[in-house]
């Protein structure tokens, strides 16, 4: 394999792992401030069991992700070193912010969350709650909005020729807001929201299918499924949203979601298929005429730009775009379809009657995990071979010093660290749910008298 090849497969491997960790924050992060407001309100103590349990599962996944995070910084330096010069200026300016306002506030109130149960006051540790969900999301936004700037560039200007040529900021907030920001922030916190949803109706699946904590088990299914409900619908319309700015910013990428080729015709939205490039046609497909011309332009004969309209060596990989985007859609589907069931089992009183119901709410804890991990090979892979869409080519952004040995060195070695960690954090979590929430617990005699500092502070 060539430099460019190894270098993209370990970055690649690298933040799909480490992107397994922060949604999963992320979605809990919401939860736990359900949570914790619902026993501030009720005073039920089955709600701070629920609460501390999913605190300290949280604080588990907050330190594996933070540990697999580390790495993709370094990689910019000593992999893409072309590209770390020319985007050092934006890239950075998003990092610094993500670090300062977003790193520290999540990780300072982390520390009242997790430890500070018996030591500071109902109000302030429920503050440090909401502070930590922000946090998290306070983060995304930042690594979206870097993310972002690569796919549609704006609030910049080049300076210097060849190898040293670089972007610069022109207008902060419009780098910030640039197009493509927003809509892909969006459909990023509902895919997360939708991972922490899917993660607690899993593991709460799983105890009352055993008979364990059930009373506990089946308020936490409420409040995720409530979640996953609004989540699963609210990613539905930001993937809409989504798609119709690609089609202004990113033609290519569009047509390469449905194999769309010629420019002349409207564009047939597909359910499945399989992408012969050579031929440019679907095989084995299953496709609605004029679908995709109707959800962009909202009228069915309307022609799509097509893949014909760019240069052979400015399209990117069709068939492996085309798959993640329709199985990532499919899941999509499903997580609906999932949610929405359970609100009608849950309407007609009968959600925990159902043990078949409670079999896929367990398993289905890997499908928001896959689509969040499709989707990003999606939309990545769909830019190329652009690593800053029209400005910069990915095989222009390595670094000129560093060869293929050294690159594949370091993926076998990232590899084995990365699968001890995995390891490490199935034992251990496999642990803490296997322990389930505690039982008994000595702080909760004081609720009382937190109650009252809450409602008097």
């Amino acid at each position: 394999m060539d430099v460019e090849i190894l270098a993209r497969l370990q970055f690649a491997f690298t933040i799909a792992f480490h992107y397994i960790y922060p949604p999963l924050s992320i979605g809990l992060g919401v939860l736990l401030v359900v949570m914790e407001g619902m026993y501030l309100k009720t005073g039920n103590k089955e709600y701070e069991r629920m609460t501390k349990f999913w605190v300290k599962v949280f604080a588990l996944i907050f330190a594996i992700g933070v540990a697999t995070g580390i790495v993709m910084e370094f990689e910019f330096g000593t992999n893409w070193a072309t590209y770390s010069r020319y985007v050092g200026d934006i890239f950075g300016s998003a990092l610094a912010a993500e670090g300062i306002f977003a790193f520290f506030l999540e990780s300072g109130f982390l520390a009242i969350l997790v430890f500070g149960w018996n030591k500071v006051s109902p109000k302030i540790h429920f503050l440090s709650t909401i502070m930590v969900s922000f946090g998290s999301m306070l983060s995304a936004v930042w690594i979206v909005v870097a993310n972002s700037w690569q796919q549609t560039p704006a609030g910049y200007h080049i300076v210097g020729e060849g190898l040293n040529a670089r972007a610069e900021i022109t207008d902060f907030w419009q780098m910030v807001f640039n197009p493509s920001s927003m809509e892909r922030l969006s459909h990023v916190l509902s895919g997360a929201w939708l991972a922490g949803a899917f993660f607690v109706l899993s593991v709460s699946a799983y105890y009352i299918i055993k008979n364990r904590h059930v009373e506990i088990s089946k308020k936490a299914v409420k409040i995720a499924l409530s979640l996953a409900i609004f989540a699963s619908l609210f990613q539905l319309f930001t993937g809409h949203k989504s798609a119709v700015g690609i089609s202004e910013n990113q033609p290519a990428k569009l047509a390469a979601f449905e194999a769309h080729y010629d420019s002349s015709a409207p564009g047939t939205l597909y359910l499945f298929g399989w992408v012969n490039e050579d031929k440019q046609e679907v095989n084995f497909g299953i496709g609605l005429p004029g679908f995709l011309s109707y959800l962009i332009y909202g009228d069915f004969n309307t022609p799509v730009k097509g893949l014909n309209s760019f240069p052979e060596d400015q399209r990117p990989p069709v068939n492996i775009v085309f798959q993640t985007y329709h199985m990532m859609v499919a899941i999509g589907m499903g997580l609906i379809g999932i949610s929405l069931f359970g609100a009608f089992l849950w309407w007609r009183g009968k959600l925990f009657d159902y043990k078949w119901y409670l079999y896929i709410l367990m398993f289905s804890v890997l499908l928001p995990q896959i689509a969040n991990q499709i989707g990003w090979v999606s939309a990545e892979v769909g830019r190329q071979p652009w690593i800053v869409y029209g400005l910069l080519r990915t095989s222009d952004a390595l670094s000129k010093t560093v060869d293929a040995n050294q690159i594949l060195f370091s993926l076998i070695l990232f590899i084995i660290i990365y699968l001890l960690l995995f390891v490490l954090f199935i034992f251990l979590l496999n642990e803490k749910i296997k322990h389930g929430p505690d039982d008994s617990d000595d702080t909760s005699s004081e609720y009382a008298h937190s109650k009252q500092l809450f409602s008097t502070n």
